[in-house]
């Protein structure tokens, strides 16, 4: 069964992305930072992967990934090799984007999300590494990215290399998500949780007032300050997972969305920054400023219309990578209409759905993947998790769910 209240965390950061990409706002990126969260949802689904199918489970993850990646380069690619691009060898890295792969000007913007899926690419690769330090050394494995962005923003450790600031950065909220799906955030006492939440987020805070970065208050301008407000709020959004998610199918469009976006995470990741770079010119040409509600409502509703149709055109390329069958609006069609109000989203805090029944890729949280890990066997609520396989609440209401939804929600 899918873990439905992972999915809705993967969909409000898949959505709070795009309307911040529009809008800039931001305080957007105080009261939800999306990206780290999407890390965090993608490390705990890496953590379940590795667990079932052991190093194999690298290569399942890069099948689900990359065939978004390349329909957008068949498109975009030929257009900047037809606008500038010298074509050389290092145009191959459209397809397997270990570094950042070449582009235009133009290009640079349209498809500056391509840094995600960079970042994401190589944690995939590290994580058989990272997950086997983890569960030996949790707490000190887990602190060295922090301690390392602690050292690069104190002056320690002056012009490190880029990939050494990424990691510092967003390393740490994919090992929250380890911890995640180890059971760990679960089991941490309210009494060392909270406190500890709280003074990740105040530090970080501090931090970005007393230290402001490239782009004032905008977390994404400094990096110590966004990995500390981040760890934070994983703590408790991950932490604090609700034993119970019927409530977030109670209204049918919403859950209908919900599992839209989760479906079409890399595709909505991938086109948005495209179409958001395409509209700006019309706050020049209708006169809006970046700061008219009306303007940037306006071009919030238009970004979300194309990504509509592109989702329409070629959203089915992450069913075949997925290996399901292709559909135009996931979420949206006969099955999903037949299945009984509320019933896929009955699950434990912490529970999941198998990678292979996943119904997602990215995770994007992602972005990205929004497959989520086995349900195992029934236990008392709000236990110690004993196992990476979290455990389910037994109760007639559960049992009746996973007999009828079993085929309709874990695909």
């Amino acid at each position: 069964m899918r873990n439905r209240y992972l999915d809705l965390l993967r969909a409000l950061a898949v959505v709070r992305v795009v309307v911040y990409h529009v809008t800039g706002w931001a305080t957007m990126t105080l009261v939800f930072p999306a990206m780290s969260v999407m890390f965090a949802l993608a490390g705990s689904l890496m953590a379940a992967s590795l667990h079932r199918f052991g190093t194999a489970a690298v290569g399942r993850r890069l099948r689900r990934l990359l065939p978004s990646l390349w329909m957008v380069a068949a498109i975009f690619v030929p257009a900047m090799l037809l606008t500038g691009l010298p074509f050389t060898s290092e145009v191959l890295l459209w397809l397997f984007p270990v570094a950042n792969p070449p582009s235009t000007h133009w290009g640079a913007l349209a498809l500056s999300p391509i840094w995600y899926l960079r970042n994401y690419l190589w944690f995939v690769l590290v994580s058989p590494l990272a997950l086997w330090l983890f569960r030996r050394f949790p707490l000190p494995t887990l602190l060295v990215p922090y301690v390392l962005t602690a050292a690069i923003e104190l002056g320690l450790y002056p012009d490190p290399p880029m990939v050494v600031q990424q990691f510092g950065l967003y390393l740490g909220a994919w090992m929250l998500g380890f911890a995640h799906q180890e059971g760990m955030l679960r089991r941490l006492a309210n009494r060392i949780l909270w406190p500890t939440a709280i003074a990740l987020v105040a530090v970080g805070g501090w931090w970005n007032l007393t230290q402001p970065g490239t782009k004032g208050l905008d977390l994404n301008g400094n990096p110590l300050a966004n990995a500390l407000w981040s760890a934070g709020v994983i703590l408790v959004v991950l932490g604090r997972e609700p034993a119970r998610t019927a409530w977030i199918d109670r209204n049918a469009i919403v859950s209908r969305l919900i599992t839209l976006i989760n479906r079409r995470a890399l595709t909505v990741y991938l086109w948005h920054m495209a179409f958001v770079v395409a509209l700006t010119p019309l706050v020049d040409v209708v006169g809006w400023s970046h700061q008219n509600l009306l303007g940037l409502a306006i071009r919030v509703v238009l970004v979300f219309a194309l990504l509509g149709v592109v989702i329409m055109l070629v959203g089915w390329v992450e069913d075949i990578a997925a290996r399901r069958r292709p559909e135009l609006f996931p979420g949206f069609g006969r099955r999903a209409a037949a299945t009984p109000p509320g019933a896929a989203a009955t699950s434990a805090g912490a529970a999941a759905t198998p990678p292979e029944a996943a119904a997602t890729s990215a995770e994007m949280a992602a972005i990205p993947e929004a497959a989520q890990p086995a349900v195992g066997p029934a236990d008392q609520a709000g236990t110690a998790r004993r196992s990476p396989v979290v455990p389910t609440p037994r109760s007639p209401e559960n049992e009746h769910v996973q007999n009828e939804s079993m085929d309709s929600n874990a695909r």
